[in-house]
């Protein structure tokens, strides 16, 4: 017991103290780890989808979009701009503050999801992933087409000016100085992505333990035999599509305010395809696995340009670097399945896990 707290106070040290470290060598190391934080909580939402309800979602990235569009049109000029009646009554455009618009893009998020549940209640493996994929590809080509003939989501252009995040008046976009010492924006950043983090295991180890969870996790394991104990199999797997969405409607809104600015290219499919690839390589259904893949396959393309560009060097430039990069993630991640088919981090087999509870 002494070791486990003494592990996680240094973890908890670690983790505070190293955007300060990586803010040493350059703020593109702490946006990796941002942008790192962020995908830890898609990863965490599709995981009670996929790895609890056992719902395969590859259009995961479709409430993504969603939460980062509704802060994009809530804390930003552009309706203003678009709209002479809008105008008239917010002149300077709708800046709504983010303790509204969280709620809303995790509400709407969420009534995506259900709505993305109703029509597939009935289908499982690959007909499922095949309604999904084209659920999010439809939310991606509606943001990408939505500016004729009402121009709503500014189409290919994206929305720009959004504006940064501000709780209780203040602005993680400005710099916070400490006598001599100064903490960047991107830093500030970090700590309020993982405190949303933090919250967010929370959730999810209370969903997990809860009879929720182990509804979820019987559906997983066998629908007919979890609907002939009685469980509602239709309500759960809602339950479990918006749930599931609205980490990634709260996420989304998080990336705008961040980025500050949001188009359909960061909702692409090959978004969603990564997320479900960090479920699957740190493994199904086990939190820590799934913090552990997420932040490995978030910063691993990263830190691979550092090694596609000597090799590119050493082809004579024959090789695009990106097209390396890509190669040497491929790769890696067949070594990994390979030699982990259960995940870089599995969830312990039945049985086991009763046994070291006890």
């Amino acid at each position: 017991m002494k070791n486990n707290k003494a592990q996680f106070i240094l973890g908890a040290i670690a983790l505070l103290v190293l955007p300060l470290i990586l803010q040493s060598f350059g703020n593109a190391w702490v946006r990796i780890a941002d942008l790192a934080l962020l995908y830890v909580l898609l990863a965490l939402g599709l995981n009670i989808v996929v790895g609890f309800a056992g719902l395969l979602d590859l259009g995961y990235v479709a409430f993504y979009a969603v939460g980062a569009y509704m802060l994009g049109l809530m804390a930003s000029p552009h309706l203003a701009e678009t709209f002479e009646g809008f105008k008239a009554m917010f002149p300077n455009g709708l800046h709504t503050s983010i303790w509204l618009v969280i709620p809303l893009a995790a509400l709407l998020a969420a009534v995506a999801g259900m709505i993305l549940g109703f029509p597939v209640l009935k289908l499982r493996g690959d007909y499922l992933a095949i309604v999904t994929l084209g659920f999010g590809e439809i939310i991606r080509i509606f943001m990408l087409n939505l500016d004729q003939p009402v121009n709503i989501t500014n189409g290919p252009k994206g929305l720009g000016q959004i504006d940064s995040i501000k709780i209780f008046g203040f602005d993680f976009a400005k710099p916070l100085e400490i006598g001599s010492y100064t903490v960047s924006s991107v830093t500030l950043y970090y700590y309020l992505f993982l405190l949303l983090v933090v919250a967010s295991v929370v959730i999810c180890y209370r969903l997990q333990d809860s009879r929720i969870g182990r509804a979820w996790m019987a559906i997983r394991e066998d629908e007919i035999a979890a609907k002939a104990m009685g469980i509602n199999t239709r309500n759960l797997k809602l339950m479990a599509f918006g749930m599931g969405a609205t980490f990634g409607g709260v996420s989304g809104a998080m990336f705008a305010g961040f980025q500050g600015f949001v188009s359909p290219e960061s909702f692409s499919l090959m978004e969603s395809i990564m997320i479900v690839a960090m479920v699957v390589l740190g493994g199904l259904g086990h939190i820590p696995g799934v913090i552990l893949g997420a932040v490995l396959l978030s910063a691993l393309p990263e830190v691979l340009r550092y090694v596609a560009g000597p090799l590119q060097q050493m082809t004579d430039g024959r090789l695009d670097a990106s097209i390396l990069r890509q190669l040497l993630i491929a790769v890696a991640m067949i070594v990994v399945m390979l030699l982990r088919p259960r995940g870089l981090w599995p969830a312990p087999e039945h049985g086991k896990s009763a046994i070291q509870k006890d």
